[in-house]
């Protein structure tokens, strides 16, 4: 079947580098070569390295130590790849025939909106719902989630919402794949950037039937170097090898050995605190931000991620909100329907603080001006 738009995605790539702000990024600020170097990365070694092809799969030393990050693992559950977008993409390739089940938690990154149904898979969501947490909505969840169900797709901590799933929650998930012989992709891209909380759970090691995809793009701040990973059964894994041969083959060099130095524990932990610091400092400015809107704006507030998930009391689309946004004011913004969730913008909390608070007045002034144009909220506008 013929993959449709990735529409998220291709208006950032349109856009993001003709606006004068953009701030539909998801990440923090990334970190730069020096600041690595000061971490152990040995740039002047690597300028007499031959720039030929790395190992397809990732260095057997970039394995063994992403391996001594999820308990139980060896090298074999282990698969490296361009970027966590390509470690889902792989695990649908490997899991998905034409018929198989698919639930989708929305909102969400829609990846897997678009690639399983171009696999010609059934796609079927289960909402998170903002009145209990942004938890799951547990009777469409056991709808979506059936005997029929080859995959469950979810992030945790969740894009865009920036919420975490209590462990209750997140037994429940893995109890239903169990029962129903589905496989659990647990993105947790975002784990390590909580802002105030304790570090979120791992679905790995919850069962046979989980597998995890990361990489260095969020939490740890380095997504050009786009290198990303799968973690599940050593069956699975092969089965990833082999679609990852038909696809880019493999990671580069450098940023193979950029990983290394990223994820040995000392540096891991340098890079989530850098994080932590930066969303810290950014969250009281959004929030004194939001505070003055009064009710036209309401949101509930991110555990984890640079991203604020903004409902907005009005009846404009949210693309068209957007496109007034960047049309006016040279500012790119994610609309909520490109999450999978109407009514709501996705606005970037990781950049730095004068580029954040020269953003806000920018998507303020269109806001406001909308409140005018459409009259105060309602009490039941939410």
């Amino acid at each position: 079947m013929r993959i449709e738009p990735f529409e998220m995605e291709r208006m950032q790539s349109t856009w993001e580098n003709l606006v004068e702000m953009d701030l539909s990024e998801s990440g923090v600020r990334p970190l730069t070569l020096r600041e690595l170097a000061a971490m152990g990365l040995d740039l002047d070694s690597f300028l007499d390295v031959p720039l030929g092809y790395s190992q397809s799969n990732g260095t057997l030393d970039l394995r063994e130590a992403l391996a001594r990050q999820y308990p139980g693992s060896t090298v074999d559950h282990i698969e490296v790849t361009n970027g966590t977008s390509e470690a889902n993409y792989l695990a649908a390739l490997a899991l998905l025939h034409d018929g198989d089940g698919v639930a989708f938690e929305v909102p969400n990154y829609m990846q897997y909106w678009g690639v399983p149904r171009s696999l010609g898979a059934d796609v079927h969501k289960f909402h998170l719902s903002a009145g209990h947490g942004w938890e799951p909505d547990w009777d469409e969840f056991e709808r979506a989630v059936t005997r029929h169900t080859r995959l469950v797709y979810l992030s945790n901590p969740n894009n865009p919402t920036g919420a975490v799933l209590s462990q209750a929650a997140m037994r429940r998930i893995v109890e239903r794949c169990e029962e129903t012989g589905a496989y659990l992709v647990a993105d947790e891209v975002y784990l390590g950037a909580e802002i105030a909380g304790p570090r979120t759970q791992s679905f790995w090691g919850m069962s046979e039937r989980v597998i995890v995809t990361s990489g260095l793009s969020k939490a740890y701040g380095i997504p050009g170097v786009r290198i990303g990973w799968i973690v599940g059964p050593p069956a699975v894994i092969a089965d990833c090898w082999a679609q990852h041969d038909y696809l880019t083959i493999g990671p580069n060099k450098l940023s193979d050995r950029i990983a290394r130095i990223a994820v040995e524990p000392e540096n891991r932990e340098k890079c989530y605190a850098r994080t932590r610091s930066i969303l810290q400092h950014n969250l009281p400015v959004a929030r004194e931000w939001l505070a003055g809107f009064g009710g036209f704006l309401r949101w509930r507030e991110p555990q984890a991620g640079a991203i604020a998930l903004i409902q907005y009391a009005a009846d404009i689309p949210s693309v068209e909100l957007c496109e007034r946004v960047r049309q006016r004011q040279s500012t790119l913004i994610v609309p909520g329907s490109h999450l999978g969730l109407e009514g709501y913008i996705r606005v970037w909390l990781g950049g730095k603080e004068q580029f954040l608070r020269d953003g806000l007045r920018r998507i303020g002034q269109e806001l406001r001006q909308l409140e005018a144009e459409r009259g105060a909220p309602s009490a039941d506008s939410f």
